[in-house]
């Protein structure tokens, strides 16, 4: 097909990100062009989600949804629910393509056999234990002033609540010099903060040859003297030491941000989550964080509502969680998903329980939040300029290495530019800051 449009719809976490902006990249370079907002795409590939069952139903209404849009283009349903459900995508009629995360790098090219031959096609395979990293190179990241970097992918952790770990596979990693290499593209395109991203980042290195981890990746990369910012995604509670806190409050390149599951703040609990360390363990190490880096934002993932939470293990979270000194929160309702170990434990709580649970967290995240830009006014921050907030005010928007949301005068568009700023006031949760200086 010449001239063909596509339509990438990305739903899940950072690494669906990275990859779906592999295929866009994939694609142009093809001679394929996306298609406009509102505008029919001959192809429309979806790279699903099945994390939360209201995940996996975005998912199916977004596949349904491009198939409506346009009956006569072909549709995709890519990734982890094809790598867990197929059958029930099989179920769907109208799909052309269904392709699971072992053939993410192969998917360009079997879109464009699909494109010319409109023959229903299906690339469905298991995980092999010691298979290779899939090495997707990306040039660019359209309307996008920070880059992720896809540096591993598999988990092997089988948490009772979670299905990532079948939707993942085993441990793989990216070869040290592919992640140096790509950095390097990517600062030679002017990209000026690159977030470092995985299914389980910690586990970085773990299949690789030479004692390879992340804080040696990040240590090599330091040395690199690359004009680049560094960010983290998320790392599980026993994968941060001090050495990694010593690198990060010593480096300016480093972004000050930790994001941390805790998932419960109950020892009961987490060890039916097959999750392990305990509380005390987990506020040992904010605490410790916070100490040795007083304005590195520190996010936290909690779940409400997992099996066998009564009202106690329950306060036991809230208690936790306001003792100790945490940014910001992500809250998720435990979804009961097929199967996972969880599925099948009693104890199974009411959903208007577990509704009213995940409010009263969220509650607690709004407060802590506040609380954290507070403590962060009155001071210098580094701001990655990322849009306008309003062109006509000449204000724009921007996001600081402490993760703060950040809004400042600017006389020009300052796009993709570190800007310093001093902060002076939060309102409708962003911060308020003043340039010191647009250059």
């Amino acid at each position: 097909m010449t001239n063909t449009s596509f339509k990438i719809i990305t739903l899940g976490c950072k690494v669906n990100q990275y990859e779906s902006a592999y295929l866009k990249d994939a694609l142009a370079r093809a001679g394929w062009h996306q298609a406009a907002n509102g505008e029919r795409a001959d192809v429309s590939v979806v790279n699903t989600c099945i994390v939360t069952q209201k995940a996996g139903h975005q998912s199916r209404q977004e596949i349904r949804k491009a198939i409506r849009g346009n009956p006569k283009g072909i549709v995709a349903a890519i990734g982890c629910y094809a790598q867990v459900f197929p059958d029930e995508l099989r179920q769907i009629e109208g799909i052309g393509l269904i392709a699971d995360n072992t053939v993410k790098g192969k998917i360009p090219e079997l879109l464009l056999m699909l494109a010319d031959s409109r023959q229903q096609m299906t690339a469905l395979n298991d995980f092999k234990p010691g298979m290779p990293f899939d090495f997707l190179q990306i040039k660019s990241f359209p309307d996008r002033t920070r880059a992720y970097l896809k540096i591993q992918d598999g988990c092997q952790s089988f948490c009772s609540f979670c299905i990532v770990a079948f939707a993942r596979g085993p441990y793989r990693s990216l070869a040290p010099e592919k992640a140096l290499s790509m950095i390097e593209s990517l600062t030679d395109q002017g990209y000026k903060e690159i977030v470092l991203t995985g299914i389980h980042l910690g586990k970085y290195g773990v299949d690789l040859e030479g004692e390879m981890n992340l804080k040696k990746l990040i240590h090599a990369i330091g040395k690199e003297g690359f004009p680049v910012r560094l960010r983290l995604s998320s790392l599980e509670p026993n994968e941060i030491n001090a050495g990694l806190m010593k690198m990060v409050a010593a480096e300016p390149w480093l972004c000050r941000h930790f994001h941390i599951p805790l998932q419960s703040g109950d020892d009961g609990i987490l060890r039916r989550m097959n999750r392990h360390y305990t509380t005390r363990e987990f506020s040992d190490l904010i605490e410790s964080i916070h100490d040795r880096i007083p304005l590195a934002a520190i996010g936290v993932d909690v779940m409400a509502g997992f099996p066998g939470e009564d009202t106690v293990a329950h306060e036991n979270t809230c208690a936790l969680i306001k003792d100790l000194p945490i940014s910001y929160l992500h809250v998720f309702p435990f979804s009961r998903r097929p199967g996972t170990a969880a599925a099948s434990f009693d104890g199974q709580i009411d959903p208007s329980v577990i509704k009213e649970r995940a409010e009263k967290l969220r509650d607690i995240g709004l407060k802590k939040r506040t609380s954290f830009y507070h403590n962060c006014l009155g001071k210098e921050f580094q701001v990655l300029a990322e849009r306008w907030h309003s062109k006509e005010k000449k204000i724009m928007k921007g996001l600081s290495d402490n993760y703060l949301p950040v809004i400042f005068p600017s006389s020009e568009d300052s796009r993709n530019r570190i800007i310093p700023v001093r902060t002076e006031s939060v309102e409708n949760n962003m911060v308020i800051s003043s340039a010191m200086c647009v250059r």
